[in-house]
């Protein structure tokens, strides 16, 4: 009995020995085995962890929303921003096409230089054209789509032309302002309905030129004033030969066929004798004619037919007056600058007060344009007064 005490205590000293040679970490903690309602608890708790972000996680998804919205509004302001300022900045290109008929492209080249710098997207091209067949040719081109934007066309030109003139639009010109800026002739001409029809760059009437050296060859110191006395000059001035053909002529006036503006001539008669040119069956219209038409008919014929065209007659030398708009000046000069030629006021009916017929050139923008507004805006610019005067200093430097 002792010896099993022995034993048992010898087994327990073993025992108890090896557990202290143990290293500490190899030591078995102590583990409380739960029941099992708390395992269920707990599992309830880590699940429930499971569907409850912690609160750092919340407000990160907060954070990413509002830099997310912050990036989309750039985004839209951007694009808003660019169709509004990048538009201005990608202005398209227009080229107008202007079809002038006396001026050279150098003339106006240093104005359409200067319209250019405020306005640097529109290209002006002008074109000097021909006169022969000018209108029929400005007409069917434009219908055609080969017309030009802007064109010149003359005073008694509307009516024809209508068709293919566009109205001044009155955010270009009011009509207040043409009326402020223009003649009367001018309103009266350029105006069909409520609108205006074209921006002129001058203004022009007939006038009486004559040679004064044939003058002084026939012994006529003085210039006629009247229609008397230009009849009384006209008969001194005539030269025939032998077989009574013209070799030089007192004026030309009388004909249809080789007087240049010989409707201007017959309508300055017309309105001098009271007459109205849309009442040509009147007697004042007929007295007209029959005054026009003398000068070409016997027995005196002071002109006719078989002379030249009456503004090369007066080049030539073969005709001592002729009745014409003052440009024609420059036509003839040019031709013939040794001839000594004279300007005067058109001839009167004596006890009324002097008139003339205006004759001048407009500027206008085609129907047909698809550039309508940049073609009166251009033209808006020529007429005014500051851009006029270096018209006309660059037409002093280049001809008469």
């Amino acid at each position: 009995m002792n010896d099993d005490r022995k034993n048992t205590k010898e087994n327990q000293s073993e025992t108890l020995t090896s557990y202290e040679s143990l290293p500490v970490e190899e030591v078995a903690p102590e583990v409380d085995t739960p029941f099992p309602s708390e395992i269920s608890a707990a599992q309830a708790q880590m699940e429930s962890n499971d569907f409850i972000p912690p609160v750092y996680q919340v407000e990160k998804q907060k954070y990413l929303v509002i830099v997310i919205a912050v990036l989309v509004f750039a985004v839209i302001l951007f694009i808003v921003l660019r169709l509004i300022f990048g538009a201005k900045k990608e202005v398209k290109k227009i080229t107008l096409t202007y079809w002038g008929l006396w001026e050279e492209p150098q003339v106006f080249a240093p104005l359409i230089e200067e319209y250019r710098k405020s306005h640097p997207n529109i290209e002006i091209k002008y074109q000097k054209m021909d006169p022969q067949n000018y209108r029929e040719k400005l007409i069917v081109r434009s219908k055609n789509g080969q017309g030009p934007d802007i064109f010149r066309f003359h005073n008694t030109w509307l009516p024809q032309i209508q068709e293919i003139a566009s109205p001044l639009p009155e955010t270009v010109m009011s009509k207040d302002e043409f009326e402020k800026t223009f003649y009367k002739i001018h309103q009266k001409d350029l105006k069909i309905g409520n609108y205006y029809y074209g921006l002129p760059l001058m203004i022009d009437g007939l006038v009486l030129i004559y040679n004064e050296s044939l003058f002084k060859k026939a012994g006529i110191a003085s210039t006629p004033s009247t229609w008397d006395e230009l009849t009384d000059a006209v008969a001194k001035l005539t030269v025939k030969d032998t077989e009574g053909q013209l070799i030089t002529s007192g004026i030309a006036i009388g004909s249809s066929s080789n007087v240049d503006h010989f409707s201007d001539i017959f309508g300055l008669m017309l309105a001098q004798n009271g007459g109205d040119i849309t009442k040509l069956d009147q007697p004042e219209a007929a007295g007209a004619l029959e005054i026009y038409r003398k000068f070409a008919e016997p027995p005196n014929a002071f002109w006719d037919e078989n002379m030249p065209n009456s503004t090369m007659a007066f080049i030539q030398e073969k005709v001592a007056m002729i009745i014409a708009p003052s440009w024609q000046v420059l036509v003839i000069k040019s031709a013939n600058p040794d001839i000594n030629l004279k300007v005067a006021p058109v001839p009167t009916i004596p006890g009324l007060p002097p008139l003339s017929i205006a004759n001048y050139w407009v500027e206008g923008v085609s129907r047909y344009s698809r550039y309508q507004i940049e073609g009166w805006k251009f033209l808006r610019f020529l007429v005014e007064k500051e851009n006029l005067t270096k018209l006309f200093e660059i037409q002093n430097k280049l001809r008469l």
